[in-house]
């Protein structure tokens, strides 16, 4: 070979060689780019804006934890949501939760997905900040309309990242209707929890089963039983109320209740309990004149302890003795809250003397949902108001979730589903009077929470946003063909202050719960665990705070 064509070649391997180096130099730059563009691909512009875990602000975890203990909530666990709402009242008033942004500029919205998956969830709660607590795995969906479940697991409140998780049944394997269940942390820092007609005490921090009894049913089949229901007496006891599937149906979830009583399904009556908290034992139970879909609340009124309950067709109030353990219908306060073509009471909502009612809580195609109040010293003196409107031909009214209510402000609010609207009302607390004091468009079957000290009320509504525009309401909500996302409004107003992007849907009839720090939780059904949320004002803009 001459010496010519030889250092040709040399030259040749040596601008391979030096290329291929440049080529890996290169990759090695551009690798980790092109990584994270495609672990962007499918996030929401809140979640790459975000780019990672959501703290909230660290600063204000003890502030808000220390305030929130100065309020009385006996029986449950001194923190923002140790209750399966807020507290016995089921009030929905989280007063020492935060709002970063800004409550008169522009606001960015940051959103992060646990890292983790949760199932079918329906509650998250706190116990101390950096722990949460999730119940899961009830809540059927299309892609697994059968899911294990339900469990109870302790997850890590920025990431999201599993503790533990303790499966409480199989509804494959045992046969049971498994349907919505509570969550409910104790003073004691361990957690009740109930479902079909089984009740066991959990750990609070290793998720290890204490306890376990059986709750009784009356008449009605065990199989369709689910005590969804538990409230915390002032006196620590557990008064728990089931929900009844209609005889025969084989649906499972809560919303298998709505399925079968559209088939003409007989729906059998519930049954109230009362549990001693610590050991389990069932204390004294008593039958219901008729089925109760919603939960219940507890108060204390004149001396005594009420328990105010939403029925199929009436309103009622029961009695708990804390001397001699005993449950007992008050015979005297007994109201027919529904008018002619309305379905079942939700949960009811305290607002100082009165006790409201949001109707429609199982749908009509005939009449438009109400708020009804009855005064606690006279059932006799109730008022009611239409805040909606009459419902027009083709429309459908549905108001699961029980009625907001801020007393402080006199107001309680409404939200009804299926006539895709919110309202705020105004209470005169002295007559009962009620005023519409807004009107928002706005879709949502969940709970509307209020946030904040009582002169900087935000409220919490999640809205949907249908896949297709002219597919009715309940068939997009029935197969979850939607999309969800949260608004921060002003609660005198109904004015958007903060929103999110939207995401999978929400859990039907769940709640969008606050967090320390200044986050809010964002439970889904059919995606993949949950959203911590954080609301910021945008560059240039004061905080609220």
């Amino acid at each position: 070979m001459k010496a010519s064509t030889l250092l040709k070649l040399i030259g040749l391997l040596v601008v391979v060689a030096l290329a291929y180096a440049a080529y890996r130099l290169g990759w090695s730059v551009i690798e980790p780019k092109v990584e994270a563009r495609v672990a962007k691909i499918g996030l929401t512009p809140n979640q790459v804006a975000a780019n990672g875990p959501l703290p909230g602000d660290v600063s204000l975890y003890l502030k808000e934890l220390a305030c929130q203990q100065q309020i009385p909530t006996p029986g449950y666990y001194p923190s923002l949501n140790g209750a399966e709402i807020s507290d016995a009242q089921r009030s929905g008033i989280f007063p020492c939760a935060s709002f970063l942004g800004s409550r008169d500029g522009a606001n960015s919205v940051y959103a992060w997905r646990s890292e983790d998956d949760y199932p079918g969830i329906s509650y998250i709660n706190n116990r101390k900040p950096g722990e949460l607590y999730i119940v899961g795995g009830e809540f059927p969906t299309l892609e697994d309309p059968n899911m294990a479940g339900p469990y109870i697991a302790k997850a890590e409140a920025t990431t999201g990242k599993q503790i533990w998780r303790t499966y409480l049944d199989n509804l494959n394997a045992s046969g049971r209707w498994i349907a919505n269940a509570n969550l409910n942390i104790l003073d004691s820092g361990n957690i009740a929890f109930a479902w079909a007609n089984q009740i066991v005490l959990i750990d609070g921090d290793s998720g290890q089963i204490l306890k376990h009894n059986t709750l009784p049913a009356g008449d009605t089949p065990i199989i369709d039983v689910n005590y969804k229901h538990m409230t915390i007496a002032p006196d620590r006891t557990l008064i728990m109320k089931d929900q009844t599937r209609p005889i025969g149906c084989t649906e499972q979830g809560t919303m298998g209740i709505l399925t079968c009583l559209a088939k003409g399904m007989k729906w059998p009556n519930s049954h109230l309990v009362a549990v001693n908290p610590d050991t389990l034992e069932v204390l004294h139970d008593i039958p219901l004149p008729e089925p109760c879909v919603s939960p219940h609340i507890i108060t204390t009124f004149e001396g005594k302890t009420y328990i105010y309950i939403g029925m199929a067709k009436s309103a009622r109030r029961y009695i708990w003795d804390p001397v001699s353990k005993k449950l007992s219908a008050d015979e005297s306060w007994v109201i027919y809250p529904m008018a002619k073509g309305q379905s079942a009471a939700t949960a009811p909502s305290l607002i100082g003397d009165w006790v409201g009612f949001q109707l429609n809580g199982g749908g009509s195609e005939t009449i438009s949902s109400s708020i009804v109040i009855a005064n606690q010293k006279d059932a006799k003196n109730m008022k009611t108001i239409f805040p909606f409107g009459e419902l027009k031909k083709g429309e459908w009214s549905f108001a699961p979730p029980k009625a907001g209510a801020d007393p402080e402000n006199n107001m309680i609010y409404s939200a009804d589903m299926g006539m895709r609207k919110v309202a705020g009302i105004k209470v005169d607390q002295a007559t009962g009077e009620m005023k519409v004091a807004f009107v928002v468009d706005d879709t949502t079957t969940t709970f509307q929470p209020v946030i904040g000290p009582k002169d900087q009320r935000l409220l919490l509504l999640t809205n949907m946003k249908q896949s297709v525009d002219k597919e009715p309401i309940k068939l997009a909500l029935f197969t979850a063909n939607y999309k969800e996302q949260l608004t921060w409004r002003d609660a005198a107003t109904g004015k958007i202050v903060a929103e999110s992007d939207f995401f999978e849907p929400l859990t039907i009839n769940s709640l969008t719960p606050p967090g320390f720090g200044g986050r809010v939780y964002f439970p889904t059904a059919v995606g993949k665990g949950f959203y911590v949320l954080q609301a910021m004002p945008k560059p240039g803009v004061t905080s609220a705070r």
